[in-house]
């Protein structure tokens, strides 16, 4: 069974889905010109990028907005099953979905704002979860070096029904003075890649994972070699990466590409429309959660690399003589990393010779 039927089969239509991205990225691009009766301009080459840049004021803004998805369900099903209640953790997944993308046009987060729908304003009258859920945004807030600017709670019956809570926000952040806003078109051959791991699930496939759970005999409960329930790894919450961007801004480095690595895996590196090769020599270890689901929903290695993050958790690609320097960046910061590449002349395309795979520039359409 490949990785797309097996999305599709969860309800995650990425075919369709890129479509309508694609399609409101146009329509959103013609009203770039409303900027100027504000005195403000749009940054060419934001429009499809992980956040939108303008300049205003003298300042270079980035803003994003961005939901977890169905982890959320997760979390749900996994406290009727076993009484744990991870709500802090999904709260971390949800900011981090957000602030992993605006960060990526090199930028730094000022305000994130908070959007918690539910179906039954009595989700709330668990203060156990409730309160868990705030203490987690307000953690993961604070660790990216961003304000909580508030955010919008509503009740929405008839049109998100049963017992969960959607979680999802926005981010506002500032382009440092001396730098541009990073999108990919300077990569050029003999650029290093540089790769920081993924704690685990992060903020993609959980539909899938659900899907998978519901297969199992023990559900959320099925151990994984580890011991671990298979629940308790899918909740571990993802990495949050401003920190080690907000370094790197601070730093010599002049990084050329900057993305996290979620949904469509590594097709994500050809996020950038430069016309070079990706090639990565190293690959981090893989979560065993992730190889878990990779071999219930009976994906090849090609196919699991490209719908999963596989312990990739976020990319820089940085100048050969900034490698190194990078990775001390990262480590100073508290993260893992290591040079797992280089770029080099050739079309656009993804590779990793030592597991046999490589993805075509027409593989990856989003934008």
């Amino acid at each position: 069974m490949s990785n797309l039927g097996e999305y599709q089969r969860a309800g995650v239509d990425y075919s369709i889905l890129d479509k309508v991205k694609r399609d409101a990225v146009h329509r959103a691009a013609a009203t770039s010109g409303l900027l100027a009766a504000h005195g403000a301009e749009e940054v060419g080459g934001s429009r499809g990028s992980t956040a939108y840049v303008l300049k205003v004021g003298g300042l270079t803004l980035a803003t994003v907005t961005e939901g977890l998805g169905t982890k959320s369900v997760i979390a749900e099903d996994y406290l009727a099953e076993t009484g744990e209640s991870r709500f802090a953790d999904v709260a971390v997944d949800a900011v981090a979905a957000i602030v992993n993308d605006v960060i990526s046009v090199g930028a730094n987060p000022l305000v994130v704002t908070a959007y918690f729908a539910t179906g039954d304003a009595a989700w709330y009258s668990d203060e156990r979860k409730s309160l868990e859920l705030l203490a987690g945004w307000q953690k993961a807030c604070e660790q990216s070096g961003a304000t909580w600017g508030g955010g919008e709670s509503p009740a929405l019956p008839g049109m998100l029904t049963g017992a969960g809570i959607e979680l999802a926000g926005s981010a506002l952040a500032l382009v440092p003075d001396g730098r541009e806003p990073v999108f990919g078109d300077d990569v050029v051959p003999g650029d290093r890649i540089v790769v920081l791991p993924s704690s685990g699930l992060h903020t993609n496939g959980s539909s899938l994972a659900r899907r998978i759970a519901g297969q199992l005999s023990s559900g959320y409960r099925t151990k994984l070699p580890s011991g671990r329930d298979l629940g308790a790894a899918l909740l571990d919450p993802s990495v949050l990466y401003p920190a080690f961007v907000r370094a790197l801004l601070a730093s010599p480095v002049r990084p050329t590409f900057l993305n996290p690595i979620t949904g469509h895996g590594l097709l994500k590196m050809m996020r950038s429309s430069t016309n070079v090769r990706y090639v990565l020599d190293t690959v981090p270890e893989v979560p065993e959660v992730l190889e878990f689901l990779a071999k219930e929903a009976g994906m090849s290695t090609a196919e699991s690399y490209a719908t999963l993050n596989m312990g990739f958790g976020y990319v820089a690609v940085v100048p050969a003589d900034d490698a190194d320097k990078t990775v001390e960046v990262a480590r100073a910061a508290g993260y893992e990393a290591f040079v797992a590449g280089e770029v080099v002349e050739g079309e656009r395309s993804v590779s990793v010779p030592s597991l046999g795979i490589e993805y075509k520039d027409e593989e990856f359409k989003v934008t």
